[in-house]
């Protein structure tokens, strides 16, 4: 075969026609895993895996383990790899294996079957099988089915709601991979064999396991790990409730879709968070508490959820006063830079801290306070004769990412505080193998959202998300579990509705953009799912801060 020149960086070589990408790096077979290690690549800006055979000339971009992208395929193969390790171990025993949710740095998981104990003795065994696994370097084979083989297949292997979700697919053929005879159905690529899959833990965790997985960024295990057990409870509530609706899976969200049966899930699901937020109000009101402070990731509800709970205090007779975190920055010239030379608004040191604390200070003793406003065009407070005295039966709701970092409220006594973490954490999952990142329903949100509000197209947002992420990771994750309740704003239709106006802005992205990878992998994430009638979501939905048209001023 005759050569062909390929590019990586500044650095030209000549390799022979038909060579496979993974030729190129320096992979576990040379070596132990890296946090720079290469598992996909990017040919011409298209992602592919490092099994491609390079047909001519190409610019190659390694696609290291700690980006995004290839993260994603090392979680996805690891699962893999746990699926198979459980097939070994427990041989022709009939059991089914599901991946629920992620708990920080693991994904926790059930085993069922009626000659199935998940014991310790069992996750050891697990564990030491996916390890004699990944030594042994085996390959991950893709093989292409036909939908309908496939599906009858999945239903052999008690996959009912794998088996299922292929009916909705409108596709001819999927792609499967496997390890040796365990084959298995996955939405994303994969990487090569099993030798890359160095790192992870697995541990028992009351009914179930966690597979722990690497920190992304350094690529190190944390072989101490600790579920976070108030996240941990809010899954498994939500879990719990799913499980009583029949709807714990994308199929039969699907289902319930087709039969029409759409309205009474929604006015269920509304009716549920309503009265998980009354509940709220009433501790608040049961406990003394003066002045609520309300965080959680970015697209996760913070601003209707707070205007709802302020309907909700009132509707028991007290008085709510809204206050935002955004109005407490330190003027433009006293705010911090991050390491790119940009204003870092999201870090801590970019907050009047002394200022916040004052005036809630003077606020809960009794005294009057003129509240500022932040004008973002120039860069500082603004006092504009907004003043504020709390009464008896008034409550301050306070709203922003730092609101439950104990130094944001260092000079508040705790007894005047109640603290609340929200989050968007999906109950579904698209079968029993593949969970729904709450990442990406964030995301969805996101994009939906910026581009009705600020004109953002979805390349922007997607482009932006990283850098989100990271702030999320430093200044709100970090805090969750300081909360004195958690409230999950995850809608279990929410994907169905926020499709039809995803779709569209997903297709505009560039194909010769950075951003293209994101937007096909979640346009195909989407195709999963059924849309439905957004009519029938309610003025006062969480979901309308996203989609629009909703009652409050958000």
């Amino acid at each position: 075969m005759s050569d062909i020149r390929i590019k990586i960086g500044d650095t030209y070589k000549f390799i022979q026609r038909g060579s496979r990408i993974g030729e190129l790096f320096e992979v576990p077979a040379y070596g132990e895993m890296t946090k720079d290690t290469p598992v996909a690549a990017l040919v011409f800006d298209k992602l592919k895996e490092l099994n491609h055979k390079l047909k001519g000339n190409a610019t190659i971009t390694p696609v290291t383990v700690n980006s995004v992208i290839g993260f994603d395929m090392y979680k996805r193969s690891l699962l893999l790899l746990l699926f198979k390790a459980f097939h070994d171990v427990l041989g022709e025993v009939e059991y089914t294996t599901n991946i629920r949710y992620s708990l920080g740095s693991g994904y926790f998981g059930t085993v069922s079957g009626k000659d199935v104990e998940l014991d310790e003795e069992l996750i050891e065994k697990v564990k030491a099988r996916m390890t004699e696994i990944v030594k042994a370097d085996l390959p991950i084979t893709k093989k292409t089915m036909q939908s309908s083989a496939a599906k009858i297949y999945f239903e052999m292997r008690d996959l009912p709601l794998k088996a299922e979700l292929l009916k909705f697919r409108r596709v001819s053929t999927i792609n499967v991979y496997g390890i040796e005879d365990h084959i298995d159905y996955f939405y994303g690529y994969m990487v090569p064999s099993t030798g890359f899959l160095q790192k992870f833990d697995l541990i028992k965790l009351d009914d179930g396991f966690v597979l722990v997985i690497p920190v992304r960024k350094t690529f190190d295990i944390d072989f101490k790990y600790q579920a976070p057990k108030k996240l941990y409870t809010v899954f498994r509530e939500s879990e719990t409730w799913a499980e009583m609706q029949g709807i714990t899976s994308v199929s039969e969200l699907n289902n319930l879709i087709v039969d029409s049966n759409q309205n009474y899930l929604v006015l269920v699901q509304e009716a549920i968070m309503e009265k998980q937020i009354a509940n709220i109000a009433e501790k608040i009101i049961e406990d003394g508490k003066k002045i609520a402070l309300i965080a959680g990731p970015s697209s996760s509800g913070k601003t209707t959820f707070s205007r709802r709970l302020s309907i909700e205090l009132k509707a028991h007779g007290y008085t709510p006063h809204p206050v935002s975190l955004d109005n407490y920055f330190l003027e433009r010239n006293e705010t911090p830079k991050d390491e790119n030379g940009n204003y870092d608004f999201e870090s801590l040191a970019a907050m009047d801290l002394k200022l916040f604390n004052s005036q809630m200070e003077s606020l809960l003793a009794g005294e009057t306070v003129e509240m500022p406003r932040f004008d973002f065009t120039v860069g500082e407070k603004k006092y504009k004769g907004d003043f504020l005295t709390l009464k008896e039966g008034d409550v301050l709701v306070a709203e922003g990412i730092h609101a439950l970092n104990p130094r944001m409220t260092e000079s508040l006594p705790d007894a005047s505080k109640f603290k609340i973490y929200i989050s968007a954490l999906t109950q579904l999952n698209i079968d029993e193998h593949n969970r729904i990142s709450t990442t990406d329903g964030r995301l969805l949100r996101r994009i939906v959202r910026d581009n009705r509000t600020r004109g953002n197209d979805a390349q922007r947002t997607i482009s932006m998300w990283e850098s989100v992420r990271h702030g999320e990771e430093n200044n709100i994750f970090p805090f969750q579990e300081e909360a004195d309740v958690m409230f999950n704003s995850s809608l279990i239709y929410e994907l169905a509705a926020i499709k039809q106006y995803a779709e569209p802005l997903l297709f505009k992205v560039p194909e010769d953009s950075r951003e293209y990878y994101e937007a096909k992998r979640l346009l195909k994430f989407l195709d999963y799912f059924l849309g439905m009638d957004v009519s029938l979501v309610p003025q006062n939905s969480i979901l309308r801060e996203f989609i629009g048209g909703g009652c409050f001023d958000v």
